[in-house]
């Protein structure tokens, strides 16, 4: 057990004694007054992205286009003039949906996609892609 002394002045401990400039632990703010930086200002939380609000506000057309030519790849600068109409898309391995493209990246393309129901938010590689046809 520790000794205690009676006679010992505990005032520092009094925060009322505390002189204003001084905080509680008897830092003087005022010597770095300008040496921090100021805290930087709040952004957005990070993470990936949800899906744009750019979405179709209706269903697809109600026919399945005749497919074009097939071909060897599909260029982005092809799709890409498709972007925001809609899209039909044979994928290889004869997977076929109504597509409406929002974003064509270098090898990549994604957009919404519609499941019968709705629209999703999809992506894919465009070397999946067989051919497509746009309106």
């Amino acid at each position: 057990m520790y000794p205690y002394h009676k006679n010992v002045d505990y005032g520092y401990l009094n925060h009322q004694q505390i002189p204003s400039h001084l905080d509680h632990t008897g830092f003087d703010a005022r010597q770095f007054s300008g040496f921090f930086p100021s805290p930087p200002p709040t952004s957005p939380p990070l993470g990936p992205p949800g899906p744009p609000s750019q979405g179709p506000t209706s269903g697809p057309p109600t026919f399945v286009p005749q497919q074009q030519v097939e071909t060897f790849a599909v260029d982005p600068g092809g799709i890409a003039r498709c972007l925001f109409n809609y899209t039909y898309v044979w994928l290889r391995g004869a997977e076929q949906f109504w597509f409406y493209p929002i974003f064509v990246g270098r090898t990549s393309v994604a957009g919404y996609r519609w499941t019968g129901f709705g629209w999703v938010y999809f992506g894919i590689d465009l070397r999946q892609i067989q051919s497509f046809t746009c309106f």
